[in-house]
């Protein structure tokens, strides 16, 4: 045997001891009545009042996002409807004792009574079934038996419908209570059935003095900055920030730092973030590449880069829709003073576009072999965008230069060094087709002078300004789809073949007044009217062609050539101009007849 009196101590006696057992923050403060579960006011208030007016239901539904305590208000319920007081002889109550044998076994997950099943790994039909079969016995020991269902959406669909039956009619002395994080895969024959309960994300506020007092429990000094951090990635999750803050426990040891949490997190500094921000906007990419070089050598994800601008840019749009927003105590220091200097300097249609960018650029890095030049690329598209001019700006701006005046088109913050577009002289083209193209939707609604058509002289004239202006759809609607009762510069009186559309006066009588300055009254009439320019139009050249159906020689030709057609009627006397134009060599038919069509007198 071996003499271990000489060894040193630290070798035979550990530093926590042999028995002893490490409990996570997360096991360690979870809660064990509804007073000490946080962020989930409503259902609190609801169990209570059921608990304590007696309409207790026999299954609950709990759904929310992950660690919010869903499981835990399973356990907690549990306890209330089994407790029975320190003296024995109470009933379900709000408030469990923590000091009878029930509260004391369920707390240690070691009460008979209190089943609780993982569906995840107890997904099948056979498992319900077992389930069912032990439904039907009394509890040993306690007032309920309650069936605590951990994830339930993964049961099969042949074990939800062995579980239907029992779920809708269960002995009184059954309670059931489900969890899930997936609501929507729970059937709806299963909802119907249960009281359901969404468990809300917990605010960052509630979260950041929850972990400040646990910190203290434990001896910790957690920096405010740190705690909030903790408290953002978190996400809602009571769960998740304690497991966070487990971590940067023993990183920081006595005292937590908001450093140590950006470097667990891999995080970005926030004021370095906002200063890549400011360059990016300010059209300097060159800083901001050099700042964006900074933070991945600090350790700092591109992604995560992206992600803190597009927080802040978002912080931004909200500071110029509620400044109320920069009150809230949650926002740091340097968001409220510096986010309100960028809020007062950038427009909104240019944090929109940097939302755009900063987004679709988000899904690039996520795809990119390398993250780090994926993520410049955006900087550098960020910086390049953040000086050009919105495009309202840019369209008067080509107006202006279309008159003959003007300049080349600015926008974002300040001019700003650096190489920005602006930098180098950036001028937009302008050629003839872009010009008419820019200026044609705009002329009527920017300048008085743009109201100088003409009036049409009668109702044809008037369809056709609608063509001539773009209208299509109210073109063809007044060209076959309207009889004309009344006509006269100013007045137009109309009836719909079928179904009048919304506001149909209205909008004829706006384009008309826009387009021709003058005020144009159109009504809807009942009267017949005239048969609409389409009929007509039908009408005329179904008449154009029985005159040239009727023609003796078109008929002498339909019997020389049986099973002709009359394809087409051309007006000659429309085409003689061109024939004299083109030295007179024109296929058509110039009157004289054919010899062969003629009979032995020169008849035909």
């Amino acid at each position: 045997m071996t003499d271990l009196s000489d060894a040193p101590t630290a070798e035979i006696v550990p530093a926590i001891g042999r028995g002893a057992a490490y409990r996570v923050l997360a096991r360690k403060y979870r809660p064990r009545t509804f007073a000490e579960l946080i962020g989930q006011e409503a259902l609190v208030r609801t169990l209570t009042n059921a608990i304590s007016s007696g309409r207790i239901a026999h299954a609950f539904m709990l759904t929310g996002v992950r660690g919010v305590g869903k499981t835990t208000t399973a356990r907690i319920i549990a306890r209330a409807l089994n407790c029975i007081g320190p003296d024995g002889s109470g009933g379900p109550t709000i408030t469990p004792c923590g000091q009878c044998d029930p509260c004391r076994a369920i707390a240690e997950d070691r009460h008979v009574d209190i089943l609780e099943i993982d569906a995840a790994s107890h997904t099948g039909v056979d498992d319900v079934r077992e389930l069912t079969d032990g439904v039907r016995y009394s509890p040993v020991s306690a007032r309920y038996k309650v069936y605590i269902i951990d994830e339930v959406h993964m049961l099969s669909k042949a074990a939800w419908n062995a579980l239907l039956k029992t779920l809708e009619e269960p002995p009184a002395h059954v309670k059931f209570v489900f969890a899930t994080t997936e609501i929507r895969k729970v059937p709806v024959t299963v909802l119907s059935r249960c009281q359901r309960f969404d468990l809300r994300r917990v605010p960052s506020p509630v979260l950041v003095e929850h972990f400040t007092r646990i910190a203290g429990l434990e001896g910790v000094t957690l920096e405010g900055d740190a705690v909030a951090l903790i408290a953002r990635a978190a996400d809602g999750s009571v769960r998740d920030g304690l497991s966070l803050l487990d971590q940067g426990i023993a990183l920081g040891g006595a005292t937590v730092t908001a450093e140590q949490v950006r470097d667990m997190l891999g995080l970005a500094d926030r004021a370095r973030v906002i200063e890549l921000f400011e360059a990016a906007m300010t059209a300097r990419p060159k800083d901001a590449l050099d700042t964006m070089a900074d933070l991945h050598r600090s350790g700092a994800d591109p992604l995560v880069v992206l992600q803190d601008l597009l927080d802040f840019t978002h912080f931004l749009t909200r500071f110029k829709v509620v400044p109320e927003t920069a009150e809230d105590p949650a926002t740091p220091e340097a968001e409220r003073v510096r986010g309100g200097e960028l809020a007062k300097k950038l427009s909104m249609p240019v944090l929109t576009r940097a939302w755009q960018i900063l987004l679709k650029g988000i899904g690039e890095v996520q795809q990119a072999p390398v993250p780090q030049h994926a993520a410049e690329m955006v900087i550098v598209r960020l910086a390049y965008a953040a000086d050009l001019p919105p495009p309202g700006d840019l369209v008067k701006k080509l107006q202006e230069q279309m008159q003959g005046g003007g300049s080349a088109p600015g926008g974002g913050v300040g001019g700003g060094g650096g190489g920005g577009p602006r930098a180098q002289g950036w001028t937009p083209r302008v050629t003839q087709g872009n010009a008419a193209l820019a200026s044609r939707p705009m002329a009527a609604a920017t300048s008085p002078e743009a109201a100088t058509l003409a009036d049409p002289k009668d109702f044809r004239a008037l369809v056709k300004l609608f063509a001539d202006q773009r209208e299509g759809i109210l073109n063809g609607y007044l060209y076959s789809g309207v009889h004309l009762v009344r006509f006269e510069p100013g007045r137009l009186e109309i009836r719909p073949k079928g179904h009048v559309e919304a506001n149909l006066a209205g909008r004829l009588g706006a384009r008309l007044t826009e387009w021709t300055g003058r005020r144009w009254i159109v009504t809807i009439s009942g009267a017949p009217g005239e048969p609409t320019l389409a009929e007509q139009d039908n009408a005329a050249e179904a008449a154009k062609y029985a005159e040239a159906a009727a023609h003796p020689l078109v008929q002498a030709v339909m019997r020389t050539f049986p099973g002709a057609k009359l394809a087409e009627v051309r007006d000659l006397g429309a085409n003689s101009d061109a024939g004299v134009a083109d030295g007179g060599a024109d296929d058509d038919f110039n009157g004289d007849i054919p010899p062969d069509l003629m009979d032995d007198e020169g008849d035909f």
